[in-house]
């Protein structure tokens, strides 16, 4: 007998060879992009969405289209440590940086920088076909050998700085600071609007490959300026004819607002382009707050920038990514800067180098299903550490804190918990032997260069 194939049969068979590559593309989605936006000097309460005085509305649309971490943490006090952690997902200290990269060349910390030996989030993402741009502040080596282009990135335009006049781009040290990849630039207008301005141009730009824009915020850092703020550095200091004179809480004011308005220009440029249901947006801060204006926005948490107190590194921070993170809602759990490169690796299925170890994990798992685990171990500067709800700070004034009832740190357990203090000590210590060891060395500075020590602060 012979088979008799009926048209059907060949119509369907068709049918399905011309609905493989659907399938495929179902099977294999397109990679997800990434929008790490980073404020600085924010404190935890310099926000309304974590209950702050000052009214925020794109953040809160950021919350409550996304979700919003109680319990989140800067690895380091201040700028660079903790712009060199998220860098490379592992300890600051593992790259030498565990402190200020100064601007004034008399420091020795001024020749030091992120070598680049260092694994970095956008050289593994490169790998698997990403570009990735940093628009803002970099603070990671004042010298062209430590260039965000030598660490993966495609486009920096910014400031290598810690710091620079908002409006005239000179920094600290008296030198101009702004920069499009290797070479200085010449170009006008207020910081925060111009990294918000090249971020959304990137965006455009870049709308139809996968992508990871680092937008490295100045605000609101000091000098406390707003758009129209009198020129504080550089040759036309104080020759701005149409400044206007603010206080420093109007100022801060206008520096925040401008921040969180570029913040709603990323994510309109987002939906617009429809890209919001492929994009992972994260927003947080460098380090805790250190503006002291008469409306301090910090009273519930102990310490501020450089301590480490809660104050110094416990940090707002928000995540969305519609369709993947359940809107409107809040994660209590234990979570540092240092989980976001681990984060994005997973998420981009990037590689890792073989014997890589990172010492933040994936947040996958907690945006996606919303778990909340606080079961973690981490340290701050060798001088504080967290254990799920336990935190130990050494040090005359320190002590034992159980921050689940104690947010404030004020009542010592020390005496109550001998045993405990003594686990965390030795823990402390033990992280302090492993993080220095095979530490990525930094240059000693130029022969014939004095270095300046810096002289303590008085009491008095």
């Amino acid at each position: 007998m012979h088979s008799i194939k009926s048209p059907s049969i060949r119509f369907n068979f068709w049918a399905i060879l011309f609905l493989l590559p659907t399938f495929a593309l179902a099977q294999d989605p397109a990679p997800p992009n990434f929008v790490i936006i980073m404020a600085d000097d924010m404190g935890y309460n310099g926000t309304s969405v974590f209950d702050g005085w000052l009214k925020t509305p794109n953040l809160e649309r950021l919350a409550n289209q996304g979700m919003k971490f109680s319990d989140f943490h800067s690895s380091g006090v201040v700028c660079s440590p903790t712009r060199a952690g998220l860098m490379t997902g592992r300890y600051q200290e593992r790259a030498g940086i565990p402190g200020v990269v100064f601007a004034a060349p008399d420091k020795a910390e001024h020749y030091t920088g992120l070598q680049t030996s260092e694994v970095t989030f956008p050289k593994q993402l490169a790998k698997v076909g990403y570009t990735s741009a940093l628009m803002g502040k970099w603070h990671l080596g004042y010298y062209k050998k430590y260039n965000p282009l030598h660490h993966g990135f495609n486009t920096f335009r910014g400031f290598v700085s810690g710091n620079v006049d908002y409006i005239s781009h000179y920094d600290q040290a008296g030198a101009y600071d702004w920069w499009d990849g290797l070479e200085q630039v010449q170009e006008e207008g207020y910081s925060t609007h111009l990294i918000n301005k090249h971020s959304i141009e990137f965006i455009k730009t870049n709308k139809d490959r996968p992508f990871c824009l680092y937008v490295a915020h100045e605000a609101v850092h000091s000098p406390m300026q707003g758009p129209m703020s009198q020129i504080e550095r550089g040759p036309l200091a104080g020759k701005r004819t149409d400044a206007v004179e603010l206080t420093e809480e109007e100022a801060f004011t206008q520096m925040m607002h401008a921040m969180d308005q570029g913040i709603g220009e990323i994510i309109d440029t987002l939906d617009e382009l429809n890209l919001s249901d492929n994009t992972l947006v994260l927003f947080f801060s460098d380090n805790g707050h250190a503006f002291n204006g008469p409306n301090s926005f910090q009273p519930v948490l102990r310490g501020r920038k450089v301590k480490v107190w809660e104050g110094g590194h416990r940090v707002p921070a928000i995540a969305r990514w519609p369709g993947k993170i359940k809107a409107n809602t809040t994660n209590s759990g234990l979570f540092i800067s240092l989980d976001i490169m681990p984060t994005l690796m997973e998420l981009a299925q990037a590689p890792v180098p073989r014997n890589h170890a990172f010492d933040g994990t994936s947040m996958k798992d907690s945006l996606f299903s919303g778990a909340q685990s606080t079961d973690r171990q981490l340290f701050w500067l060798g001088k504080a550490m967290r254990e799920g709800n336990w935190k130990w700070v050494a040090g005359a004034d320190g002590g034992l804190f159980d921050l689940s009832n104690d947010i404030a740190e004020q009542h010592d357990l020390s005496a109550k918990y001998p045993e405990r203090v003594k686990a965390m000590q030795l823990a402390l210590a033990a992280w302090k032997v492993d993080v220095a060891h095979n530490a990525t060395p930094q240059p000693s500075p130029p022969e014939g260069v004095e270095i300046v020590k810096r002289k303590k602060k008085s009491n008095k």
